[in-house]
């Protein structure tokens, strides 16, 4: 019960954080995977916990506001690489900072002895995802 309160607490605060942004939640989210690199669209929706047809319906919306702009991939006339443009790299940057600012005022209170604890477990949690998760949840830009 405890990780479903912790969750739901990170999730008001991305939630919250992207509607100051301007961004739905969706959005802030594939901009941080983004961040990390560009990715081809079936890599975006893995990424982003969507199936394909919702990541481009995504991509096309992040588009339109030039936060973001899909390439051809060399040698796959079906593939694309969508990556960030300077103003989505802007965005995803400053909804990333202001997420970890709120995160790192929640763990303030707790003292140097729980805070280590805390990341801890949080370590030994993602490494009993198995190392496929962990990777993914390192590598997905939200942290």
């Amino acid at each position: 019960m405890a990780l479903v309160r912790l969750s739901t607490l990170v999730q008001s605060v991305f939630t919250q954080v992207a509607d100051r942004h301007g961004l739905p939640p969706s959005q802030a989210r594939m901009l941080c995977v983004l961040a990390g690199r560009p990715s081809r669209m079936a890599e975006l929706a893995r990424a982003c916990g969507v199936e394909k047809a919702a990541v481009t319906g995504l991509v096309d919306r992040a588009e339109r506001r030039g936060l973001l702009l899909r390439s051809p991939v060399p040698g796959d006339r079906r593939a694309s690489l969508v990556s960030l443009t300077p103003p989505g790299l802007s965005a995803a940057t400053a909804f990333h900072q202001e997420v970890t600012e709120h995160l790192d005022q929640l763990l303030a209170g707790l003292g140097e002895t729980d805070r280590a604890f805390f990341a801890a477990a949080m370590d030994a949690l993602l490494r009993s995802a198995g190392p496929d998760r962990a990777r993914e949840l390192q590598a997905d830009g939200t942290r």
